[in-house]
């Protein structure tokens, strides 16, 4: 009785094994196609037996155009013959378009191509009588070209340093003093009291830049 029964086990199983086998038919495995061309992928799935979709398309800065990125049923696994291996295909990388530095500050600028992704190959300083220190004048590519290169900034040094031989103020009239100070673009600071310029710092005949400190003691 109990070999009987071990038989009829044993034939049960075969033949659900058998059914299922019939049911499910051949079993075959998944190439791996990452990478592949779609034209490579789509003949090596039709040698297996399988089928191929397109699930979509995306952009991939790492993957060429026209390159399958990714399958959704991983490459050795096992399936039915005719079964369809969705993919995901590469458009290539993305065309980035070069943000817009002009007017901003040099690190405003680097800030701004870093989150873009994007390099910036060299900075070159100018002076400049009009543009604030260390903003950017131009740049190149310009704003909104396609990214096709590092871009190279213009950055403002400020204006040249204008140097004098600092005049003669004693003897004068504070008013005249400070009118010819300003005039040359001097900062006068006056202390006493009186109405004429007794000494001053920096002597006459001494360098002084554009916007340096000239004292007038009356």
């Amino acid at each position: 009785m109990l070999y009987l029964s071990a038989f009829l086990a044993i034939s049960l199983i075969s033949g659900y094994i058998t059914f299922k086998l019939f049911e499910t038919g051949n079993l075959v495995g998944v190439p791996d196609l990452k990478g592949k061309s779609l034209y490579e992928a789509a003949c090596l799935l039709k040698e297996t037996g399988l089928d191929m979709a397109v699930e979509r398309t995306e952009y991939d800065q790492h993957v060429p155009e026209g390159r399958v990125i990714s399958q959704d049923i991983p490459a050795g696994s096992s399936v039915k013959e005719k079964t369809g291996i969705r993919v995901l295909v590469s458009n290539g990388p993305a065309a980035l378009s070069v943000p817009h530095a002009t007017g901003k500050t040099l690190e405003e600028a680097e800030g701004i191509f870093q989150k873009s992704g994007l390099e910036i190959s060299s900075v070159i300083y100018v002076h400049s009588d009009t543009v604030e220190k260390d903003r950017v004048i131009a740049q190149r590519p310009l704003p909104e070209d396609k990214a096709e290169e590092p871009a190279t900034l213009i950055v403002s040094s400020g204006p040249y340093d204008v140097i004098y031989y600092c005049p003669e103020f004693k003897g004068m009239q504070a008013e005249k003093a400070v009118d010819l100070a300003r005039e040359l673009g001097l900062n006068t600071v006056i202390s006493g009291e009186g109405e004429r310029v007794n000494s001053q710092m920096p002597e006459a005949g001494e360098i002084i830049s554009a916007g340096g400190t000239v004292h007038l003691q009356l």
